[in-house]
């Protein structure tokens, strides 16, 4: 996991070497190689690996999944969204360069990540499409930005257990799910949509992971501001539930990922060893 952390982090510096000199570049560099887990890329590249694929051909599309995401994170600590200080141990974009340069670094990276993959040599037109499509309905206004739009408003409203995994659903869920898919369309299998499933599984057992981290991790496990779901006010599976019944229902949904893994025709062991390392997180 970490070589194919390092092997991401190297094509994402080589990917924007082209790119104009700027501000904006710096911006876009500045968070795409903060520390973070590469959690999206990793789950493509290794569910490839799982269906007997070399990899590191699709190593580019692995990057234009971490730069949508990227881009969500930039925008999604705007002054007009989360308004956050800190980002994977370091000052958000806006804060280290300004407002305005952040919008534009993300709607850079949001540009970038789909012509890499049609300007990709590893894949045929049709596929080319075929992920497009994927990644673009999954970040979209019927998925992550839906996701955000409930976030924010129900920012200062009380969300009930079934609105509050509606949001997760879309805003975690829908990029996590689709990481796996596209590596599902690559390797021209039928399991799209147990992947999809075991994807939104995945984002919500993240999410309330990181509910149960916001009250008792620290900054500097987290490399984030702590107690910031406190601050806006809202609500959260630990707010809802507590932290206890937020773990048991962490177990109860990895369990139901094991047991689609299991259904499947692929290298068990090599999903089941990410699945586990993700279970046992501590930031």
């Amino acid at each position: 996991m970490d070589t194919m952390k390092e092997e991401i982090n190297q094509r994402l510096v080589k990917l924007c070497e082209p790119l104009k000199d700027g501000r904006v570049k710096d911006a876009m560099l500045y968070s795409l190689l903060a520390p973070g887990k590469r959690l999206r890329p990793i789950l493509f590249l290794t569910v490839l690996r799982a269906y007997q694929f070399d990899y590191h051909q699709y190593l580019d599309v692995a990057c234009a999944i971490e730069m949508i995401h990227t881009y969500s994170l930039i925008h999604d600590d705007l002054p007009g969204m989360d308004n956050d200080d800190l980002r994977r141990g370091r000052k958000t974009c806006h804060k280290e360069f300004d407002e305005a340069t952040a919008i534009l670094a993300g709607d850079a990276l949001l540009n970038l990540g789909v012509n890499i993959i049609l300007q990709t040599t590893s894949l045929d037109d049709s596929l080319k499409v075929q992920l497009t499509n994927l990644l673009y309905q999954a970040s979209g206004i019927n998925g992550m930005i839906y996701g955000q739009q409930q976030d924010l408003y129900f920012e200062n409203r009380k969300a009930d257990l079934s609105q509050l995994e509606d949001i997760h659903k879309h805003k975690t869920g829908e990029l996590i799910s689709v990481s796996m898919q596209m590596a599902a369309c690559i390797a021209k299998k039928s399991d799209l949509d147990a992947w999809k499933q075991l994807g939104f599984d995945l984002g919500l057992a993240f999410q309330i992971q990181d509910d149960i981290l916001d009250v008792t991790g620290t900054t500097e496990e987290l490399g984030k501001k702590v107690g910031s779901d406190l601050e806006n006010h809202k609500s959260t599976y630990v707010s809802l539930i507590g932290v206890e019944a937020s773990q048991k229902k962490i177990e109860e949904l990895f369990q139901k990922c094991y047991e689609r893994i299991y259904a499947m025709q692929i290298n068990h062991g090599l999903i089941l060893e990410l699945f586990i390392k993700i279970l046992k997180r501590v930031s």
